[in-house]
């Protein structure tokens, strides 16, 4: 049993990663009704939380049937993320997450996210003020390093064990490589096989199927592995991955109809979270992978991304619903 304190993951968990524009509340739902086993939010500005910045605010948003739940910040100032941390406790999450794995240049300029890749002994600082600023379980999210010159993840993750962290999220790439070429989990094994580490160590990037997810487990002997980009508009990954492990079989995909049901859902959700006319706008980038692989489907398509009336929207896709014999889907 994989546990963060007291919070049981069970034997192998999959973790949706904090994804910017895309872990809202409404993805979340559909993630955990298809079998997330820890979530996170989008990450959180900790200058923007202690302004009352409306759209950090928002991002605190969190449910019930959520739970567990993390809610990720980032920063690189010790006294806005102590705030930070104070302010999301009292929104009552199962755990903190700290962000020292972004990549994107407004974001590392300030010294946040990944740019603390270049100043270890800042990140310990400061993670050390954040996990004595809580009662609440800290995690961390990195990266292997600034670039291949500055690969310091096992050296980073021991320190921040020391220091209090009770769970380490790693993603297989330099900050350099952003998200190109192919992960590298051989150092997060590293992580996990150096015999002080007591925490869980969860691996991330480029799994986009169950016989990677396995083989991966398998390979590198992670606690549990954290899934991105595999998932927007695909959910229904994390309940293929867990059957393959139970079973050693593929679970068919998902059809046609199925894949409108959760369009749907994740529509009207998305309208009630953040009402009609940015529930629809932000919708729009979820239709092409939710209907990917479906052949003679690009006018369908670009109704639906080119529609900002509800009617209009469902219209479409009763219509899809409803003459699914119309579409070839290719299961890949």
């Amino acid at each position: 049993m994989v546990k963060i304190r007291n919070i049981e993951l069970g034997e192998f968990p999959l973790l949706l990663a904090p994804m910017e524009d895309v872990s809202d509340p409404p993805f979340r739902a559909l993630c955990k009704q298809y079998g997330a086993d820890l979530m996170y939010t989008e990450f959180i500005s900790s200058e923007g939380l202690i302004r009352d910045a409306a759209k950090s605010r928002q991002k605190l948003d969190i449910f019930e049937y959520e739970r567990p739940i993390g809610i990720q910040i980032f920063g690189s100032e010790t006294e806005s993320m102590v705030q930070s941390a104070q302010i999301i406790e009292a929104v009552n999450p199962d755990l903190i997450d700290i962000n020292y794995g972004c990549p994107v240049k407004k974001v590392t300029c300030k010294g946040a996210g990944a740019g603390l890749l270049q100043d270890i002994p800042k990140m310990v600082r400061l993670t050390a003020e954040i996990v004595k600023a809580t009662s609440l379980p800290v995690t961390v999210k990195t990266r292997l390093g600034w670039d291949d010159d500055t690969k310091n993840v096992v050296e980073a993750a021991e320190r921040l064990q020391d220091i209090g962290i009770e769970a380490i999220s790693i993603h297989g790439r330099t900050r350099k490589q952003m998200y190109k070429g192919e992960a590298d989990w051989s150092l997060i094994a590293e992580v996990k096989n150096n015999p002080r580490m007591r925490i869980p160590v969860f691996g991330n990037g480029d799994i986009d199927s169950p016989e990677k997810a396995v083989e991966y487990k398998n390979r590198y002997g992670v606690d549990g592995v954290m899934i991105g980009r595999a998932s927007i508009g695909y959910p229904w990954i994390f309940r293929e991955i867990k059957h393959y492990i139970q079973t050693g079989t593929k679970l068919e995909g998902p059809t046609v109809a199925e894949r409108v049901i959760a369009c749907r859902e994740h529509l009207l959700m998305s309208i009630k979270w953040k009402g009609p006319k940015l529930g629809i706008t932000e919708m729009k980038r979820h239709y092409t992978n939710y209907f990917k692989g479906i052949s003679h489907f690009k006018d369908y398509r670009t109704k639906l991304v080119t529609t900002s009336e509800l009617d209009e929207v469902l219209e479409i896709l009763n219509y899809i619903e409803q003459h699914q014999e119309e579409f070839i889907l290719a299961h890949v």
